[in-house]
């Protein structure tokens, strides 16, 4: 299953400290992952993606994100290795594919953009072929328009942009974006009960307007775990050994750098912290790092025994959580 990474940062990153240099870097987690077992799809080589923000803003070039896909793997392409050294941003998607759902195609390569907003996801909407017409009448015209592949993570991302007030807007507030994606998972579960599908979907989605991010890891189950979600800040990151051992850096209380992962890029045990099952994170345009639970009939208490018991079976069979990381 695929793999994502988000970096904000208050200076701008070359994108080969994220994408190629680091041993296990996004990319290298396509085909060397640790904290998933799928034998079904034991390398993320559907394709992948990139999507960033200017440092510096041109009223030319405008506000939206810059993408880079290709459904090549990402290991193996020139021209990513070659940008990831020339190109800087303080704001980075980056996206590693295995599909599960939409044909191999540059179309169905997250990210996915509409004007300044970039979507990725990782999981599966369950039977989403039962409810994809009810999802689509929800849609107006100009937003229904917008999907240009046949993905359940495009057709989400297309729910998302119709719970916005303005899908368009020149920008957002991350209480916006947070609230968008909550009607966004509550419509899914809401077409998933009419339609009679019990088995849970995993909805680890991603949205930022580049200044502001929202990631989710949940799952519509309260009985089972999530596919896997960690974050680590700190004040730098960078390589202290060779063969591209990272660590990131914690100077001071400032937060300069936020990164949220499916797995983590290093190894350090103290540089990352695992996101709870049903739990919203938010990276706000001032740097400051919000958790917050998402209440509603599949959200189980941290205080609850139950919270502590969720099964791993069904992020497992889909490649999406390693029995190692369930011990907290």
């Amino acid at each position: 299953m695929c793999r994502l990474l988000i970096y904000k940062g208050t200076s701008p990153v070359q994108l080969s400290h994220l994408l190629t240099r680091p041993a296990h870097s996004i990319i290298n987690q396509a085909f060397d992952s640790r904290l998933r077992v799928d034998l079904r799809r034991p390398i993320n080589g559907d394709g992948f993606g990139v999507g960033w923000y200017d440092s510096v803003h041109d009223e030319e070039l405008g506000c939206q994100p810059c993408i880079f896909t290709s459904v090549t793997p990402a290991w193996n392409n020139i021209n990513l290795t070659r940008l990831a050294e020339k190109i800087k941003s303080p704001m980075v998607f980056a996206h590693v594919r295995a599909t599960t759902a939409g044909s191999l195609s540059l179309d169905n390569c997250h990210p996915f953009v509409y004007g300044k907003l970039m979507f990725m996801h990782n999981g599966s909407i369950e039977n989403f072929s039962k409810i994809k017409r009810r999802l689509q009448q929800e849609l107006p015209d100009d937003i229904f328009n917008v999907v240009q592949g046949n993905t359940d993570s495009e057709w989400s991302f297309a729910l998302f942009l119709s719970k916005l007030p303005r899908a368009d807007a020149p920008s957002f507030t991350h209480e916006e974006l947070r609230k968008a994606m909550l009607e966004t998972i509550a419509s899914l579960n809401q077409f998933a009960e009419e339609a009679g599908v019990t088995q849970p979907s995993l909805m680890n989605f991603c949205i930022t307007d580049g200044d502001s991010v929202v990631a989710t890891r949940y799952v519509s189950s309260r009985n089972d775990e999530a596919a896997s979600l960690w974050f680590s800040s700190g004040t730098a990151f960078s390589e202290y050994a060779e063969g591209g051992h990272y660590k990131m850096s914690k100077a001071d209380k400032r937060e300069n750098i936020i990164m949220i992962a499916s797995e983590p890029l290093t190894f350090e045990k103290a540089d990352w912290m695992e996101i709870k099952t049903n739990y919203m994170i938010v990276i706000t345009p001032k740097m400051n790092v919000l958790l917050i639970p998402i209440v509603d009939k599949f959200y189980v208490p941290p205080s609850d025994p139950a919270a502590q018991s969720r099964g791993i079976d069904l992020a497992a069979a889909k490649g999406l959580l390693a029995p190692r990381t369930t011990k907290r």
